[in-house]
């Protein structure tokens, strides 16, 4: 047997050992979950007037990390649904845009590392939308702390002192300020700590593998996404959710008036709530 023949044949066995393990994993994961609806998926069929409701308050808002893959989808999404009077873009650098839709979106570039004297960019905003991320492997675990707490807080901070009352937080599935690892420690972290800043309303989104192709390219996460798009079809939607359903979600949850000042939702309340309506 030549060489190509046994390569090929070692990946025919590695693809469907893989195969295998989707199954196995899906089923696992199938059983585990909770089967009965959330209490946001009755939800998508009053939007329409929520929307409307919300448009006459005449409010405006301000994205963190418009550039990411999250932070333009949900840009996109807030311009679609047209609820806000004024949309404001506040990032390290000035995006560029070509489609009529953005021609009124305000952009204000700041210092990360020097936010408070960029104070007046979070002045006059109702609501605020923070998808600021990067990863260790990108950074390093210092870098990474530095973006996704430092940056995120100060933020939060000064967003507070000028005025929102709303603010949403993209964080993650499994974060933990008591967790051992960095990742999920600092997600955790940074939530506790917004929390104790007192908005009027605080609203953390953690969805598991965000189901997206990223512009950038890392390995890791590009195989987790084929891992994990192949459990959705299957039927599992505890450990992953696609892009568009997190943005919807959290416009869509901006619109509603919850019991308690701070909501976590989890993996499966974004896909309640991130559904398309039906028609």
């Amino acid at each position: 047997m030549s060489v190509i023949e046994l390569l090929c044949d070692a990946l025919r066995k590695a693809l469907w050992f893989f195969s295998v393990i989707i199954v196995v994993v899906a089923v696992v994961l199938y059983h585990l979950e909770d089967p009965g609806s959330t209490k946001y998926d009755s939800m998508a069929e009053d939007m329409k007037t929520l929307e409307e409701n919300f448009r006459e308050e005449n409010k405006s808002c301000f994205i963190l990390g418009a550039s990411g893959e999250t932070g333009k989808l949900l840009l996109r999404e807030v311009l679609e649904r047209n609820i806000f009077s004024r949309v404001t873009l506040i990032g390290r650098r000035k995006l560029t845009f070509e489609e009529e839709t953005y021609k009124n979106v305000v952009q204000e570039v700041v210092d990360f590392e020097k936010l408070d004297d960029y104070a007046a960019a979070f002045q006059g905003h109702d609501v605020g939308y923070c998808c600021l991320g990067t990863t260790r492997a990108k950074v390093g675990a210092d870098g990474f702390i530095r973006v996704d707490h430092d940056y995120v807080l100060k933020s939060a901070e000064l967003a507070k002192s000028g005025g929102c009352t709303q603010f949403h937080l993209e964080s993650s599935r499994g974060a933990d300020k008591n967790s051992s690892f960095l990742y999920l420690k600092v997600k955790g972290q940074v939530e506790s700590e917004i929390e104790a800043l007192g908005f009027d309303r605080f609203a953390v989104y953690r969805p598991g593998v965000l189901l997206v192709d990223r512009q950038e390219s890392r390995p890791a996460e590009w195989l987790a996404r084929k891992f994990f798009c192949a459990l959705s079809t299957l039927g599992s939607n505890s450990m992953s959710v696609p892009i568009q359903m997190v943005v919807k979600a959290m416009v869509s949850n901006t619109l509603l008036q919850p019991e308690n000042k701070t909501e976590i939702l989890e993996n499966k309340d974004i896909i309640g709530l991130g559904k398309p309506a039906e028609k």
